[in-house]
């Protein structure tokens, strides 16, 4: 009786440490989630407007992919997004894939709580928020 309860309380504990591990990275994606959300609003901001289309009714917004990328590494030392997480970069994809569009992309890496001595590296995490700049009257 005494094994089966050891070997219940081994495998409770096991569970409880993946469920920890598991929720720890899925709170710091969504932390990362809301900060590339953040740069990707502030990079849609940087628009000009492009050259007239014909039979255009309104002007169209135009992003530049550099400009994107400088105003998101701005964005990310202002609110002092790299001492939140340990290895943010921003991604080569960051830019403005269709010149309407500003995409960011960026990459941390977390290291879960009880489970750090299995993955000393951390796990990495990356995620992708994209917004549409859009002229109206």
């Amino acid at each position: 009786m005494t094994v089966l309860v050891i070997g219940y309380l081994l495998l409770s504990l096991l569970i409880l440490t993946v469920v920890l591990g598991a929720s720890a990275v899925y709170l710091d994606r969504q932390k990362l989630l809301s900060v590339a959300d953040g740069a990707a609003l502030t990079a849609a901001d940087t628009f000009g407007l492009a050259d007239p289309v014909p039979g255009a009714t309104a002007p169209v917004p135009q992003l530049d992919a550099g400009t994107v990328r400088s105003t998101v590494q701005e964005y990310l030392d202002l609110t002092g997004a790299g001492t939140r997480f340990t290895g943010l970069a921003i991604d080569p994809a960051t830019g403005a894939p269709d010149s309407r569009t500003a995409r960011v992309v960026l990459t941390a890496v977390v290291h879960p709580p009880i489970v750090n001595f299995l993955v000393p590296e951390g796990i990495p995490i990356a995620v992708t928020a994209d917004a549409r700049s859009e002229l109206t009257r």
